[in-house]
């Protein structure tokens, strides 16, 4: 009787040890679409992306961003991306690595863009996000604010916001928080 089972296992074997290579591993959509996303990037001259895990892991990455214009000119600001294998069906996961005195953005690092939540569609991309990150530095938007005291004052008194901005990207305090320096 033969054993249709063992053929198949030998079947397997022969074809993970062709010419004493290694199988490729399997790409999800998501791992196939991102690195599509991430060939055809196309970063403003203020942002620079890095893989601190090597090449090999596409789905965890860095994004610097170092605003030449508005209120956060001079300074460098890290994001750490983290990407299902379900994009681009649901969004990446950006978080922001510099503590940063900003309306959009927590002292946790969370970031309020509304194309990372409820109006994230597939046909959007990395590109995308960069942009719109951004897209926050040169234009902070006080009315879909995380940080609501430094809202008030954008809102308010556009002065202080600009004063208190520079206080904390040269690593001083605002409102009894200490923010490290980032210029």
């Amino acid at each position: 009787m033969i054993n249709l089972f063992k053929i198949k296992g030998q079947k397997k074997e022969d074809a993970a040890s062709t010419n004493g290579k290694p199988v490729a591993k399997k790409q999800s959509p998501g791992e196939l679409r991102l690195h599509k996303d991430i060939a055809e990037l196309n970063l403003p001259k203020t942002t620079k992306i890095s893989f601190p895990q090597g090449k090999d892991d596409l789905m965890n990455f860095e994004v610097t961003i170092r605003p030449d214009e508005g209120y956060y000119v001079g300074g460098k600001f890290a994001f750490t991306f983290q990407v299902a294998p379900a994009y681009p069906h649901e969004p990446p996961k950006v978080k922001c690595k510099t503590k940063v005195y900003h309306p959009n953005i927590d002292l946790e690092g969370n970031v309020c863009l509304n194309i990372l939540r409820e109006d994230w569609k597939p046909v959007l991309n990395i590109n995308t996000v960069v942009y719109g990150l951004n897209l926050l530095f040169s234009q902070p938007n006080e009315e879909d604010p995380l940080n609501h005291e430094a809202a008030a004052v954008l809102r308010d008194n556009p002065q202080k916001f600009a004063k208190n901005v520079q206080r904390a990207m040269a690593g001083g305090f605002v409102d009894e928080i200490q923010f490290p320096r980032c210029m």
